[in-house]
């Protein structure tokens, strides 16, 4: 068996060994936490995108991202009604509003969707069961997932209390909850029904909407139809399948903002500081077992061979720095997510992901470390 004399090198200083396995969980936590971070931007923006029930969606080319949406004409919605294999259409009325909290008087902004009550717009927990109670007046559904800030509004419900407040200075009630969650543009939601959001924003005109919802039939090729209905609407409306709806969002929090590039360029941070810390760590024991590594070339082993032994170490400080890493930040992501509500998870493929930088970062700096042995002539050394 062979020795394994690459770890038995990083054993013999078990305070550096310490210190190098701090430093590689500390870049594995920053990676991790700004990727999660960044995956968490993408998943939360794009929830109502994915939980609308829909095949093809129509917005405006003026609009940037759903949260502020810019209104365009209805007719387009009902002029999709004439084309072949769709079977039906929502339209959907989205802006931000002013909600008061009812225990402390603070006012907030908060997302406002109005739509037909007996529509199904959303697949979403809580939604379908209270739906049927939006068709009288004045009445909302509050997101249980929202913001501490608007009130414990899922907790007097709960209770079996009546809970009535403003929004836009309008006296409402709430009625229902359904699940949705924030994201880095909405602190909360509320839906209600097409007239209720019309009577909270008088000023807006019936035949203005912010987003319309097509249905297919049954087997129905969403981007054959979403290319004929391009070629048949003007160019005043977008329209897209919902994968190129999602992907219009997470591209705008990707390139239109600096949040995404922050994130990603956090997670490269991360690695340059693991694999200056490997270097640093790698660098030293070879500077210090120089002797040793020219007694090995002297009596007939190869290059190859005590080149090895560095990379070995790389290899052993990878694994063991990894692994305390991910135990932190998975610690971290439900402190967060709890703090938050953002979807903050550990996931498989972002760990092997993550692993494989850990792995490529530790292998850099040996290659780079290991150029004083692969240099070393055991005459200069003796």
């Amino acid at each position: 068996m062979r020795v394994p004399i690459g770890w038995l090198q990083l054993r013999h200083r078990p305070m550096r060994l310490v210190v190098a396995l701090c430093g590689i969980g500390f870049a594995v936590l920053l990676i991790l936490m700004q990727l999660g971070f960044r995956a968490a931007l993408f998943d939360s923006a794009t929830r109502y995108h994915e939980r609308f029930d829909y095949d093809i969606a129509l917005f405006s080319p003026d609009s940037v991202f759903i949260v502020r949406p810019q209104p365009f004409s209805i007719r387009r919605l009902y002029q999709s009604l004439g084309m072949t294999d769709v079977r039906a259409v929502t339209p959907v009325y989205i802006f931000p509003a002013v909600w008061k909290n009812p225990w402390n008087n603070d006012r907030r902004s908060i997302t406002a969707i109005g739509f037909d009550p007996d529509d199904p717009l959303l697949v979403t927990p809580g939604f379908e069961e209270s739906r049927p109670l939006l068709s009288r007046q004045d009445v909302l559904l509050f997101d249980a997932n929202s913001r501490p800030e608007f009130g414990p509004v899922a907790d007097a419900l709960g209770r079996g209390e009546s809970l009535v407040t403003e929004v836009n200075d309008r006296e409402v009630r709430v009625v229902g909850l359904f699940e949705m969650g924030t994201s880095f543009g909405i602190d909360g939601s509320i839906i209600t029904s097409d007239d209720n959001w019309l009577r909270l924003f008088p000023e807006r005109p019936r035949d203005e909407i912010q987003l319309g919802l097509v249905r297919l039939e049954e087997g129905a090729d969403p981007v054959a139809v979403r290319d004929r209905l391009r070629a048949y609407l003007p160019d005043d409306v977008l329209v897209m399948t919902k994968a190129d709806f999602v992907q219009r969002e997470t591209d705008y929090w990707n390139g239109a903002t600096p949040i995404g590039y922050i994130f990603a360029f956090g997670a490269i941070m991360g690695f340059v500081v693991g694999s200056i810390i490997v270097y640093q760590i790698l660098f030293a024991d070879v500077s210090e077992h120089l002797n040793e590594y020219a007694t090995l070339r002297a009596i007939g082993y190869t290059n190859r061979f005590v080149s090895g032994i560095v990379l070995q170490q790389a290899g052993i400080l990878a694994v063991l720095g990894f692994l305390p890493g991910v135990a932190v930040v998975w610690w971290l992501y439900g402190k967060a997510a709890a703090a938050t509500n953002l979807p903050l998870h550990l996931t498989l493929d972002r760990s092997v992901t993550v692993f494989a930088m850990t792995l490529a970062m530790c292998a850099l700096s040996s290659l780079l470390a290991m150029r004083k042995v692969r240099r070393l002539d055991p005459a200069d050394v003796f």
